[in-house]
């Protein structure tokens, strides 16, 4: 079982898991994650998403579509909080879908990113600034 350690990866660099079946998509953000300094991995699915979460993988930061075929993102962090997978990960819903806010507010994430309102660049900058302000806060209630 691979052992992942949320302060660091293997690089010492923070991690992210981006989750979405566009595989466009998730090459280009792979891209602007990486060039912003961050370990990136990624999955086409939520069934690989799990497999990987199950197995012991805990990134610093999990991206998330919410529309996918199969098991949706919505699924996946009901079974992520449900199962306490990663739970020190912070958690971003990324999607078009901008009614679908207010459905997952009640399931714990720390952000939610409309894509179609956003620039790619703009995007690593919200999951950043949402990441930092997360671990400022838990860091303060500790």
């Amino acid at each position: 079982m691979p052992e992942e350690n949320t302060e660091q990866n293997k690089e010492g660099k923070t991690s992210i898991f981006i989750i979405d079946d566009d595989k466009f998509l998730l090459d280009m953000y792979s891209l602007k994650f990486r060039n912003a300094g961050l370990g990136v991995e990624v999955a086409f699915s939520s069934a690989e998403a799990m497999k990987r979460l199950k197995e012991g993988f805990a990134p610093h930061i999990i991206l998330l579509d919410i529309i996918m075929p199969g098991m949706d993102g919505i699924e996946l962090l009901k079974t992520i909080r449900t199962e306490k997978l990663s739970p020190q990960s912070t958690i971003i819903l990324l999607t078009n879908q901008a009614d679908d806010a207010d459905k997952v507010q009640t399931l714990g994430i720390d952000g939610f990113i409309i894509k179609a309102m956003n620039v790619p660049s703009e995007v690593v900058r919200q999951v950043l600034d949402i990441y930092k302000k997360r671990n400022k806060s838990t860091n303060n209630h500790e």
